[in-house]
């Protein structure tokens, strides 16, 4: 199966869309955090994007000759699993990170208490990942970074007690360590890991009911497994295109990006509005999503993303927290800033003398947003359809806040579109341009991106490690 790939390079996240060539219809969608190598980034995001292509494969498999119920429990069960074989994969690559980082920063007589720390954070993570991929199990995040640091957050103190190192000393090696891993794309092959993950989620059926669904499971993952998915262009865009591995060819403007993107999804759109980790884009389009006029915010991050990760920072919060706590506001604080230099300032005050973190929340929500209007009237003010896209369109309180202020300043009767996947926007309008690339004939695939994650992807066992290539052949870890 032939696909397009767009891919959003953002200051906080990477994502990646995948279409087919034949109708444009979205395949998969991708995620992970930008990290500091913005290489590993597009790799990481593109690797997930096939994924959840497969597993959309997977899923019309699933779906065929049962029961729809059946079929999402099994897919549920089957997702679950492989996130978890994925987790564990990804924990080799730590450990080897970890003992490294020992080797070559620990003085040679303290590394045998250091050795054995790493070695209990593996192990603390392995049981943290039995407990976060089950049915029902509340995560923080998928990404690895933030999992694993969760776990070693909960086991460090324990780990030290029992080694005799010091805390500090063993939070500052797994920095280093996990720093490592995330400037590298972990190496896996998704067939050999898709069945490895059947064979965990057939263990949590009863056993009567095990023999039924194997048959089904293991016969969709190998149709799936069959299917062969080749990425024919790419077009890259977000914050940090200039740094990614295309020709200038296959790079295009995020404001032409996510016009494209939101008009696909609503074909209504007249004004965009991007509020992403680092920029703020207003944008007007005409009827066929072409870019007509747009602005930016300037000089800083003021009023962005990465102010509220700073604020959720302050407050201890993860920052998909903010928005729901801000909704149970009695009042609206007045925020004077909202400079992330100052705001943690401002923010220590407001509490100190008694304001409500809801009441905080909620003003520092209305400030963002307000700075966002500024936008929207420099650029030819809100025209019926307005679209709201970026990590920020997922904050209830801010698209609550946006509603009312159009209201205010503009009327009611102005659409608001919001989608589940509106982070997805500025990919998905680098993939339709890649799709219309791939139309034209002058279809790019980036030779430097297309080696990194060759690179990542190991060759299917040769047979010559003792699983002789034959029945277990996928279970082979070597």
């Amino acid at each position: 199966m032939k696909c397009v790939v767009g891919i959003d390079l953002g200051s906080t996240t990477t994502k990646a869309v995948l279409l087919d060539t034949e109708e444009g219809r979205i395949l998969g969608q991708g995620i992970t955090n930008s990290r500091s190598n913005y290489e590993v980034a597009s790799a990481v995001a593109r690797q997930e994007a096939l994924t959840a292509a497969r597993f959309r494969l997977l899923s019309e498999a699933l779906h065929h000759g049962v029961d729809a119920a059946t079929a999402d429990r099994m897919q549920e069960r089957l997702m679950l699993a492989f996130r978890h074989e994925l987790f564990l994969t990804q924990l080799d690559g730590l450990a080897a990170a970890l003992q490294a980082t020992i080797t070559a920063v620990v003085p040679l007589e303290r590394r045998p208490e250091y050795h054995r720390a790493a070695e209990l954070v593996i192990e603390a993570a392995v049981t943290f990942a039995d407990a976060a991929f089950v049915p029902g199990a509340a995560r923080k995040s998928d990404f690895f970074k933030d999992l694993a640091s969760e776990a070693m957050a909960v086991a460090a103190a324990a780990i030290c007690e029992r080694t005799g190192v010091k805390y500090e000393r063993l939070i500052g090696v797994f920095d280093r360590a996990i720093l490592d891993v995330e400037r590298e794309v972990t190496a896996f092959e998704f067939e050999t890991l898709l069945v490895r993950a059947a064979r965990r989620a057939l263990a949590t059926y009863e056993p009567e009911a095990r023999a039924a669904a194997e048959t089904h499971l293991l016969g969709a993952v190998e149709q799936t497994n069959a299917v062969v998915l080749d990425e024919v262009a790419f077009v890259g865009t977000g914050y940090g295109r200039q740094t990614l591995p295309f020709p200038k060819e296959a790079v295009r403007s995020e404001i032409l990006c996510h016009g494209r993107g939101a008009h696909r999804f609503f074909p209504g759109t007249r004004t965009v509005l991007d509020i992403g980790g680092q920029d703020t884009k207003a944008i007007q389009v005409d009827e066929h999503g072409v870019v007509t006029s747009f602005q930016m915010n300037d000089r800083c991050a003021a009023g962005c993303g990465r102010y509220l990760g700073y604020i959720a920072d302050e407050l201890n919060l993860g920052l998909h927290e903010l928005g729901p706590l801000a909704l149970g506001a009695k009042r609206v604080v007045k925020v004077n800033s909202t400079c992330t230099v100052f705001a943690g300032a401002e923010l220590r005050e407001r509490l100190s003398v008694g304001e409500r973190r809801e009441d905080i929340l909620a003003g520092l929500h209305r400030a963002i947003m307000l700075r966002a209007m500024s936008l929207l009237a420099r650029s030819g003010g809100v025209r019926n359809q307005l679209t709201f896209t970026g990590g920020v369109g997922k904050n209830p309180m801010a698209t609550r806040v946006l509603r009312e202020l159009v209201t205010e300043s503009y009327s009611a009767d102005v659409d608001l579109n919001l989608h589940p996947d509106s982070i997805y926007m500025g990919a998905l309008g680098a993939a339709l341009f890649a799709f219309d690339d791939h139309r034209a004939g002058r279809a790019i695939v980036p030779t430097a991106l297309r080696a990194l994650y060759e690179k990542a992807e190991p060759d299917a066992c040769a047979g010559d490690c003792g699983c002789e290539g034959g029945a277990d052949k996928e279970s082979c870890h070597a």
